[in-house]
Parts: structure tokens; sequence; C-alpha cells
């Protein structure tokens, strides 16, 4: 059984407490991360000051990369299935 850590992160001035398992704080530290360097370049892009803006766009911003990836990951695997039936299809005419 793994022993759980105890972290805290800060995101947008608030300290967040948390219980982890020890293979899940890079991830987490390396997120918070991410957000605030996200929640710096909306501030000084946009000149938004409230906070719960800012988390909401650095929230959509991420969800729309996590889409865009899945949506990416699909197109390649269908055009990867194409091309494996267009090679299967040659092999059997040589056949």
């Amino acid at each position: 059984m793994s022993e759980k850590l105890k972290i805290k992160l800060s995101i947008a001035n608030r300290v967040y407490p948390l219980t982890i398992e020890a293979s899940q704080e890079e991830g987490l530290r390396k997120a918070a991360k991410n957000i605030e360097v996200m929640i710096k370049q909306f501030e000084q892009s946009y000149s938004v000051r409230d906070k719960q803006d800012v988390l909401a766009m650095c929230a959509l911003q991420f969800a729309a990369q996590v889409e865009q990836k899945s949506i990416d990951k699909a197109n390649v695997s269908e055009h990867v299935e194409e091309k494996l039936i267009a090679l299967d299809t040659l092999l059997n005419s040589h056949i």
C-alpha cells in the first residue's frame, strides 16, 4: 500500500492542502505551475483582475486543449485505419 503525501499547492494566491499518492505529486505540481503561468498571461494580455474570471478562462483553455487532442487522436486513428485498409487491399491483390 502506497503512503499518502500531504502537500500544499498555491493557485491564484490561495493555498490548497491535498492528500495524494506519491506518484501524483509531480503531475499536480506541474499542473499548478502551468495554471499560475496561464493566470499571469491572461492578466497581462487582457487586463483581467477578477481571479474567478481568470480561472474560468484557464479552465476553458485546458479543457479545449484536452478536447482538441482527443479530436486529433481520432483523426490520426482514422487516417491510420484508411492506410492499413489500402495496404491490406494492395497485399491481397498480389497474393
